[in-house]
């Protein structure tokens, strides 16, 4: 392994490796199915729920024990555990899910590059 256990973020109370940067979080609204423009080009709106977070996770290198330690938190999981630490320090656990995974597969020498992934608030 190259990479250290992240002390900040837990799938299932595992910890994930380190990434290169902190998460980029991104917050959506959820809308209703009912919710959409009209004809008459007024949107319509029904929030069913806030600031839902994605966490953005990259990492520039992994060698093959990383990317399958990686792989396997996530193996055959609809939803888990996400824990993190907050801007205000506490830990914090959430039901989530992992979503828009990339990789470019093998490079020379066994690394795999620019793995990406989002883990997405349920």
């Amino acid at each position: 392994m190259i990479r250290s256990y992240s002390s900040q973020y837990t799938i299932d109370g595992r910890p994930m490796l380190e990434p290169d940067e902190e998460a980029e979080l991104s917050f959506s609204d959820l809308d209703a199915s009912d919710s959409g423009r009209t004809e008459d080009g007024v949107m319509h709106r029904i929030v069913v729920r806030e600031k839902v977070v994605t966490f953005g996770f990259s990492y520039a290198l992994l060698d093959r024990e990383d990317y399958a330690y990686l792989e396997g938190l996530f193996a055959g999981k609809a939803e888990f555990s996400f824990g993190y630490v907050g801007s205000d320090g506490q830990s914090h656990s959430v039901t989530a899910y992992c979503s828009k995974t990339s990789i470019v597969l093998k490079s020379r020498g066994g690394l795999y590059k620019n793995y990406k992934f989002n883990i997405i608030q349920c």
